[in-house]
């Protein structure tokens, strides 16, 4: 019988050839490229994500309490509103998340602070029993500019100061169970000017950044995984 006919392989048209050889050494070169931009898109959906976290202070729960906020006569000249703002939304943030018992209304505080001037003098156990509540939330507000001294041309603002408990029952009433300190600023940009953005809006900014980072360490709260301020 006659041999079975040979087929001889099929050549790939150079065209083609060359297409395939491009594409491979594509895939090649863009590989790391590939998974840097993957790993981008993971962390920035961590960076935008939030988490749950639990109060640094439970002992809200069930008692009744009361904000008072304490600045300098400085601060209080600058920013006369500060002191209420801050009392109000403390209390009312309070007021709704920390599982508190009862509260004394801000305006009541504001009334015994305005006649009792020298309140700030008086021991802690004797502030909390003028109060008639089971713990005082004490805000001493250490710091709140806009901009740095000397330079009313660019915004630079800075709210500082630490949220103390005051504990009646405590075996040491006098002294603060608790504290946290708490530091932001506004604005996120460098060299924003007045002619650029209203007083008003960077002092209103400032103090909710300021009264929302003070009020997380009694309740629990979803946080940003990443805190820009």
């Amino acid at each position: 019988m006659p041999p079975y006919p040979s087929h001889p392989m099929p050549t790939l048209h150079p065209r083609i050839f060359a297409f395939i050889s491009l594409a491979a050494l594509l895939l090649a070169t863009t590989g790391c490229q590939i998974g840097q931009l993957v790993g981008g898109m993971v962390e920035n959906s961590r960076r935008q994500g939030e988490h749950i976290v639990a109060p640094k202070y439970k002992g809200l729960t069930g008692k009744s309490f009361a904000v008072i906020v304490a600045a300098d006569r400085s601060i209080q000249s600058d920013f006369p509103s500060i002191i209420p703002v801050v009392t109000l939304e403390m209390t009312s943030r309070l007021s709704k998340f920390s599982g508190a018992s009862g509260v004394l209304p801000a305006s009541e505080v504001l009334k015994y602070q305005s006649q009792h001037p020298g309140w700030i003098a008086k021991p802690l156990s004797e502030l909390a029993t003028d109060l008639a509540v089971d713990r005082v939330v004490y805000i001493d507000l250490q710091d709140f500019s806009l901009t740095d001294p000397g330079n009313p041309y660019i915004y630079n603002g800075v709210a500082a100061g630490t949220a103390h408990i005051v504990e009646v029952e405590s075996p040491t009433p006098s002294e603060f169970a608790f504290g946290e300190h708490v530091r932001v600023k506004f604005p996120d940009i460098s060299g924003v000017s007045p002619t650029q953005m209203p007083r008003n809006n960077v002092l209103s900014e400032l103090a909710r950044r300021f009264i929302e980072r003070s009020a997380w360490a009694f309740y629990e709260h979803e946080e940003p995984n990443v805190i820009k301020y």
